[in-house]
């Protein structure tokens, strides 16, 4: 942390959580004065549900925030405590890296990423309003500042809101109530009533976690254990290895009696007393939504996991829940392994003001108010891979606008921060977000294990990465390119490059000593291309081997996307009245209006538009650009 700054904020970021911390830091790496405003610094970095990072989807955006010199990646590789890649006999397109985070090392990690960021300080208080001008350019007011609670106004040019649940949030544990942003803080009431006055349209959102239970209360013996990958992989590019201990995580089933139990209380349960009327998250549901929608269901499987070397605590992953604390009590007993379990938190859901997205820009900025940026789950996502990669990007494009540069806007054949955003701002959500490998159309592309080559010359470009990082991808790919050129060159390569996949699941690179790998390493000192790292020649042989072995399907995927970028290049002006185009259907006339969106592609995607809209809309532009003289393509 700077304790002084030398110069007026240009960037205030309300709220340290995941999505907070990688927007400050993205907009101080760009130069810009940038203030991180939180309740507490203590709370930096708090990881308020599962300690766990990545997974399915969510470790590839890991990877991706990590290529564009972000900070999740560097503090879950300090702060993890047991890494796995999940689905590895799988193919490439789906490899996920997770990792079991130590809670307190994470945040320590977090924060002092943050404290050796230039150009930012933290500072603690609590925002109540914005402060606003009118614009002189179109008819948004836009944001100038922020007012905290104690009365002081801290002026900035642009304002990027990650406040989490804690919008007029609501705990609820069985009948009790209480309102907080998480357990025991407080909620942010007053910042709601402030984006409703500038004429932003709130919803409400439900999400929950699970009882904590005693480390040493649990009985192990008949548990299933869950250990790492012999092998750990770094999340970050940075990071060559890991060398910390792993601890192992244990596997448990509910059973008939648990779901009697839950059954026979529901009458008590807020989900089904109509004490929670807001909507919870489809695929992270309670125990109770489990039990009734999937009544046929005998068991459902539920993993204990460590949050951290030293706690004293077991996160109860699978029967996340808000009912009453007795009935939680019996739960928890009534599972194999914990019959003797001591819970030491209660689990609990809570309620909360989000922005529905389709009010926000391809760029994260609010389309009702000049320079106030959302990200995280203010714009109704849930996980902290997904606030991470949007507070990124909005940190990004707050910095570019004060900067009066381009905005950042990643393709959804970019990354997979492209697929979410570009899903929130074009379809919306009416249910907590969450990031799966079926919502990109071009997963293949979209791998974990080639995030750097996708995205780390625009971090470059943008000023995200510094000279380390961009000299370890340029050296990658220098190697990466000799290997594939060898390969290519060579008529059996293929074939062996196929048989060693087969064989290791492509697992590890080529074995040591093996002809493969042999015919790799001199191929590189054919190329008068050392390194210095075993670890970065192995990355290197990998990506080699996927982009060897999948080389057709890449190439279709590839044709795919030029299909897809014809249409994404077709712009739709700012000023386009949707309204005037009678030949439209009234539902897309007004879903078109609503969402606005900037090309022919986002307006495809819109829930509800058919492709005879399509037809009516293109054939709206090609006459209005051949009346002005304009092209209808811009890049």
């Amino acid at each position: 942390m700077i304790s002084a700054m030398n110069q007026p904020p240009q960037v205030i970021v309300v709220g340290g959580g995941h999505a907070g911390a990688e927007a400050a830091a993205a907009a101080a790496r760009m130069g810009v004065s940038t203030i991180l405003l939180t309740m507490t610094r203590g709370a930096i970095g708090r990881m308020s549900c599962n300690p766990a990072m990545g997974g399915i989807a969510k470790g590839q955006i890991i990877r991706e925030i990590d290529a564009l010199g972000g900070l999740m990646g560097l503090a879950t590789d300090a702060g993890g405590i047991q890494f796995r890649v999940l689905n590895r006999r799988k193919g490439p397109a789906v490899w996920a890296p997770r990792a079991q985070c130590d809670r307190g090392l994470y945040a320590e990690a977090l924060t002092r990423l943050l404290d050796q960021t230039p150009n930012l300080t933290i500072l603690e208080g609590l925002v109540e309003d914005l402060l606003v001008q009118p614009c002189p350019v179109d008819d948004r007011p836009a944001v100038r500042g922020v007012r905290l609670a104690d009365g002081r106004e801290i002026p900035a040019r642009a304002v990027v809101l990650t406040t989490g649940t804690f919008l007029r949030g609501v705990l609820h544990t069985g009948e009790q109530t209480c309102r907080g942003g998480r357990l025991g803080e407080p909620a942010a009431d007053a910042l709601s009533g402030a984006l409703e006055r500038l004429g932003l349209r709130l919803a409400r959102l439900k999400t929950g976690t699970p009882p904590r239970v005693a480390r040493d209360s649990v009985d192990y013996s008949v548990l299933e254990e869950q250990p790492g990958d012999e092998r750990p992989t770094p999340f970050s590019f940075l990071n060559e290895r890991l060398t910390q201990p792993q601890v192992p995580c244990w596997i448990t089933y509910t059973n008939e009696r648990t779901h009697e139990l839950i059954r026979a209380s529901l009458h008590r349960a807020p989900l089904y007393t109509g004490q929670i009327t807001s909507t919870g998250p489809r695929y992270c549901p309670s125990i109770e939504t489990k039990i009734v929608r999937f009544a046929d269901k005998a068991r459902h499987q539920l993993f204990l996991e460590p949050e951290g070397y030293d706690s004293d605590r077991l996160y109860c992953n699978g029967i996340s829940t808000s009912l009453p604390p007795d009935v939680q009590e019996q739960m928890v007993r009534s599972i194999v392994g914990l019959e003797k379990a001591r819970i030491v938190q209660m689990g609990y859901a809570i309620e909360y003001d989000y922005v529905p997205p389709q009010q926000t820009l391809p760029t994260l900025e609010s389309k009702l108010v000049k320079n106030l940026f959302l990200a995280g789950q203010i714009n109704g996502t849930s996980g902290y891979e997904e606030a991470a990669g949007q507070g990124l990007l909005a940190g990004v494009n707050a910095a570019a606008q004060v900067l009066e540069r381009p905005p950042l806007v990643l393709r959804r054949d970019q990354a997979y921060i492209g697929v979410m955003i570009d899903d929130l701002v074009t379809k919306g959500t009416v249910e907590p977000y969450r990031m799966f490998t079926s919502r990109a159309e071009f997963r293949l592309l979209l791998r974990s294990d080639n995030a750097d080559a996708r995205l780390t010359p625009i971090g470059r470009e943008f000023g995200l990465v510094d000279d380390r990082r961009w000299e370890r991808f340029r050296h990658k790919a220098e190697l990466i390119q000799a290997l594939t050129t060898w390969a290519t060159s060579e008529p059996n390569i293929g074939k062996q490059v196929t048989e060693w996949w087969e064989q290791t699941d492509g697992e590890t690179a080529p074995w040591p000593g093996s002809p493969l790998r042999r015919g790799f390493l001199n191929a590189l000192r054919d190329h008068a291309l050392h390194s210095p790292s075993p670890a970065l020649v192995e990355e290197a042989m990998l990506a080699a081997g996927i982009l060897l072995k999948y080389d057709g399907y890449i190439r279709r995927q590839e044709r795919e996307v030029e299909r897809f970028r014809r249409m994404e290049v077709r712009s739709i002006p700012e000023t386009f009245d949707f309204a005037k185009i009678r030949q439209l259907r009234l539902e897309a006339r007004e879903k078109l209006a609503q969402v606005r969106p900037r090309t022919v592609g986002q307006a495809q995607r819109i829930d509800g538009i058919s492709p005879a809209d399509i037809a009516v809309l293109l054939l709206h532009l090609e006459l209005m650009h051949r009346g002005s003289g304009r092209n209808p393509v811009s890049s």
